[in-house]
């Protein structure tokens, strides 16, 4: 075990002091005092790396990530998870925008809101299903351009989603939402339908752990209706194009 007072530490020298005690073997950090100290966990490997942290982590958390858990115990800024291949990121608060860009595996559990951009450019790679389960709303943009995957909105603070341009050129990948929106006023690009009980056996053990995670009530939240939204078209905007 390590601990590290990040107060005032730059954030080169933060992420040197990690990579240095994984090099010589040590599982698992604290990191105390964080206050916006960039790119922590970007790019290390190890599936039994945990890193808590104490603060608020600045942007690209976790980013290129293959396989540590890392657990932020406040909010977190902007750039989760960005192409993170696999491992597991928890935020005990919210998060900022652009969670989860070109995400190709792993899974990142937001108890809180998020921002703008969630999910762009989700995609997976080979085998890995990238997935991301936010406990409150999000904003405008929300999984644009989603090519793989699986995002779950559970809207547990009531409030439908924010923002404009829901799921705005998503061609692959599905989103699950633990509540009946009016779709009409969304993306035409995309097919709105509840969820049937493949879906919720697939859903059970993500939502268990995100449940675990956060230490609320799975029953509650699965016990709820889920809905599912998948593209109707793998080239929703061909038509733009070309008249083929």
């Amino acid at each position: 075990m390590m601990t590290i007072d990040a107060a005032g530490m730059p954030y080169k020298e933060l992420n040197k002091q990690i990579r240095e005690g994984i090099a010589k073997g040590i599982k698992k950090f604290f990191l105390e005092n964080v206050n916006g100290q960039y790119y922590i966990g970007d790019g290390i490997k190890g599936d039994d790396v945990i890193i808590n942290i104490n603060g608020t982590p600045g942007n690209d958390l976790g980013a290129f990530m293959d396989g540590p858990t890392l657990i932020v115990n406040n909010n977190a800024q902007d750039n989760i998870g960005n192409t993170m291949n696999s491992g597991k990121i928890i935020v005990k608060g919210d998060a900022g925008d652009v969670v989860g860009y070109g995400m190709r595996g792993g899974r990142i559990y937001i108890f809180g809101n998020a921002g703008y951009r969630v999910g762009i450019h989700m995609k997976g790679y080979n085998e890995q299903l990238p997935v991301i389960i936010i406990g409150g709303k999000v904003g405008s943009f929300f999984a644009e351009y989603m090519a793989g995957g699986v995002i779950v909105l559970l809207g547990l603070n009531n409030t439908e989603p924010d923002g404009e341009y829901f799921a705005s050129g998503m061609h692959g990948g599905t989103i699950y939402i633990r509540k009946n929106i009016d779709f009409s006023k969304y993306s035409k690009e995309v097919e709105f339908i509840q969820a049937d009980e493949n879906d919720m056996n697939f859903l059970k053990k993500y939502l268990m752990e995100y449940s675990d995670s956060f230490n609320i009530s799975a029953e509650e939240i699965l016990g709820s209706s889920f809905y599912k939204i998948t593209p109707s078209s793998a080239r929703p905007y061909a038509h733009l194009y070309t008249s083929a």
